[in-house]
């Protein structure tokens, strides 16, 4: 069979990629990215390079199984940058393309090596996806969905994602999508607003945590007029009840949505074209809280000391009644003032807990989804505006058995980071358009 198999690691350096490519002597080069046996599917391997020959493609992966359970992936499109995409142990080249490749290679990494050998071979042809369960392997990192989401801001990985934002930028660069640090500056008192700023929370079926969201937004010290937003999505639980307990402060304004579909985003939109909605609209989600009374001043004193459309904050990863969790911290120092819009397509997330210039959001929206909604409007902002960010923690982000994200099935990730991917394809062609 003309092909050559390579045991690679994930985080390979450039030297090794060009080892591989200086042994590839055949049509196509098989890496295999995992530590643990690969068996094939009865004619699985002629499968797969059999798509390989009919597509013309540069790259083929496949469906597999995950010891005996399927482990399907996602098709990989313009905006799959991400450095954790996930292939599956099988990666299939056709070795005049793999070769092109590592000769155009001008970094010398030491983790980024197979990364940067992916980017530069999607721009030579097609990545396909063979969505057939071609194949037997073993995952090693039988983490849940909700531990795995912070592995990119953790501290021990610093290393290896500056080198991936590297690999990431010059690829953006080569492509037309990098944007250069220059910004649309705002002026934040355009428009009148009776008060500056408006906690939103948005609530589906919280009714064990929604009271200390509350209490948290409510008990904020400010030297401004503020108010509290919480919109219902239509709960069952009694979280309603638990809302109307606490309308007796004027502070909080409470929107029960009606039996349309609304999703996050669409419970955001309706805080935001609230008439009573402040300049500022400042995230609190419903099963977390501020970790002090002063987190809305702080907000409103970054948007108006560093005259931007958006500011991120930081967060303590916390149990449910507090605690700290490991990473711990997440403080989203890989966000910088000249590239963090770029790194920003590689990554699934800008950071939290965020604000947003009213008027600016009114025009753009939410998109009325229940996952990514915030990510797709950090991304539509960063586009012309500044984000500004503060380092202090700000919130108490609680990780319990009711997060949405906390313990997915493989349909669930995939579904979600399709969708995060078809995001960054869009704001990516924006870009090259130059919108």
């Amino acid at each position: 069979m003309n092909i050559k198999r390579f045991d690679v690691p994930l985080r390979a350096s450039t030297e090794r990629i060009r080892q591989v490519a200086a042994s590839a002597d055949t049509e196509y080069t098989l890496i295999y990215t995992r530590e643990t046996r690969l068996d094939w599917v009865k004619f699985g391997l002629e499968r797969l390079l059999q798509i390989a020959a009919d597509t013309g493609a540069a790259f083929v992966y496949a469906d597999h199984f995950d010891g005996e359970a399927p482990a399907p992936a996602i098709d990989y499109q313009e905006g799959s940058l991400r450095d954790d995409f996930d292939f599956g142990g099988v990666q299939v080249y056709r070795t005049e393309c793999l070769r092109k490749a590592v000769a155009a290679m001008d970094a010398d990494y030491q983790y980024a090596g197979l990364y940067d050998l992916r980017l530069r071979v999607s721009e030579l042809g097609q990545l396909v996806h063979v969505n057939e369960f071609l194949y037997y392997e073993i995952e090693t990192d039988r983490r849940s969905s909700g531990e795995k989401l912070f592995d990119y801001v953790d501290p021990r990985n610093r290393a290896v994602q500056v080198e991936m934002e590297q690999a990431c930028t010059a690829y953006l660069k080569r492509t037309g999508g990098y944007l250069e640090p220059v910004f649309k500056e705002v002026d934040l008192d355009s428009v009148p607003f009776d008060v500056e700023a408006s906690v939103v929370i948005p609530c589906r079926n919280r009714v064990r945590t929604i009271g200390d969201a509350l209490k948290s937004a409510l008990s904020q010290e400010t030297d401004f007029p503020y108010n509290v937003i919480v919109v219902d999505d239509n709960s069952t639980d009694g979280t309603v009840d638990v809302i109307k307990s606490f309308l007796d402060d004027p502070k909080l304004i409470y929107i029960p949505q009606d039996k349309t579909y609304h999703a996050i985003g669409g419970n955001w939109n309706a805080a935001l074209h609230h008439p009573q909605c402040g300049r500022f609209a400042l995230q609190l989600d419903s099963d977390d809280m501020y970790s002090d009374s002063h987190t809305v001043q702080k907000f409103v004193d970054a948007f108006r000391e560093q005259g931007c459309a958006m500011v991120v904050g930081t967060y303590q990863l916390t149990d449910f009644d507090l605690n700290p969790l490991p990473p711990g911290v997440i403080d989203h120092r890989e966000w910088t003032p000249d590239n963090g819009r770029n790194n920003a397509l590689r990554i699934n997330g800008l950071g939290a807990p965020r604000g947003f210039w009213t008027p600016l959001l009114r025009q753009i929206n939410f998109p009325t989804t229940k996952y990514g909604e915030d990510y797709a409007v950090a991304l539509r902002v960063s586009r012309e505006y500044r984000i500004g960010r503060i380092y202090d923690v700000m919130y108490n982000c609680r990780r319990w058995g009711g997060n949405s994200d906390g313990a997915l099935d493989i349909e669930a990730v995939n579904r979600n980071n399709l969708y995060k991917d078809r995001i960054r394809t869009w704001e990516l062609q924006a870009r090259r358009r130059g919108l």
